[in-house]
């Protein structure tokens, strides 16, 4: 079984780096989700950077390129960098508008994410309704698919997975404040609305970017799955930052090596072992109570 794993190496290196770079990114950015308690925050964001690239391949349809020269020449409508665009600026839109304290007598956080979820999934199909390939786009990203991830994909994520560890490193003490009580972060001088906008465009830009690679599946379950069977075996946060990764990474691996071995896809064998595992550790638990 390893065996014929290594023996792949070479023809999918790329995609192995990449989604275990994804992993290794989304379970440190899934602690802060979960210890907020907004775990379906991440399905609503990775929904609506669907919707960014359904109106991105939407715009390339509607449009006449041949007749809009500068767009012809400079391959805008047709570049992936395009529709990664749109699927970061979703992304980042929708983060930012479920990151909002709900006000007195509005909408609580639940209705906020349930109308960007529920809204992109209708409007990110009819874009694409009457353009076949549109459709297969759509289809592969709620599907997820880790295969096609490229030399550059690898580097994106390898730096954004940098720069988060480093954020971390630095202010760690103040994010953990800020997720775990934000009237006290506010009451020792920390700029909560500020926290809470960078928050959003850290998570939305990860999320977008990841939405194009590795698809919906892969995207929301390395997001909260690790961080949830970190929960339960970790008695502060602090320890999950640490955690969860490593079950990311451990489990992602153990997937890609089955995955291999009996031909299933690898995102799919891989959330499915993180559900396995989540399920034994909620039977854990709940023997221990």
């Amino acid at each position: 079984m390893i065996e014929s794993f290594l023996d792949s190496w070479e023809l999918f290196l790329q995609t192995y780096l990449a989604g275990w770079l994804i992993a290794l990114l989304l379970s440190l950015m899934g602690v802060f989700v979960v210890a907020r308690d907004q775990i379906f925050i991440g399905i609503a964001i990775s929904q609506a950077s669907t919707l960014g690239i359904a109106l991105g391949m939407g715009i390339g349809s509607w449009l006449d390129v041949h007749h809009v020269t500068w767009l012809d020449s400079a391959g805008i409508i047709s570049n992936d960098s395009f529709l990664s665009g749109m699927a970061v600026l979703f992304a980042i839109f929708a983060a930012l508008l479920t990151a909002r304290r709900s006000e007195a007598g509005g909408e609580s956080h639940e209705a906020i994410t349930g109308w960007v979820f529920l809204s992109s999934a209708s409007l990110s199909i009819l874009f694409v309704a009457h353009s076949p390939h549109g459709l297969d786009e759509i289809q592969r990203l709620l599907s997820s698919s880790l295969i096609g991830a490229t030399n550059g994909d690898v580097w994106t994520f390898g730096v954004l997975t940098g720069g988060t560890m480093l954020a971390l490193a630095i202010a760690h003490r103040r994010l953990l404040l800020f997720a775990m009580d934000p009237p006290m972060a506010a009451a020792v001088g920390m700029r909560v609305t500020r926290w809470s906008a960078g928050t959003a465009i850290w998570i939305g830009l990860v999320i977008g970017l990841a939405m194009r690679v590795s698809g919906m599946l892969y995207t929301f379950g390395l997001l909260v799955l690790p961080a949830l069977v970190a929960k339960n075996v970790c008695r502060e946060v602090r320890t999950v930052f640490f955690v969860s990764p490593m079950i990311a990474i451990s489990v992602g691996t153990i997937g890609f090596v089955l995955a291999n071995h009996y031909d299933f896809p690898p995102a799919q064998m891989t959330v499915a072992l993180l559900s396995g595992l989540l399920t034994l550790g909620w039977l854990y638990q709940r023997r221990q109570s």
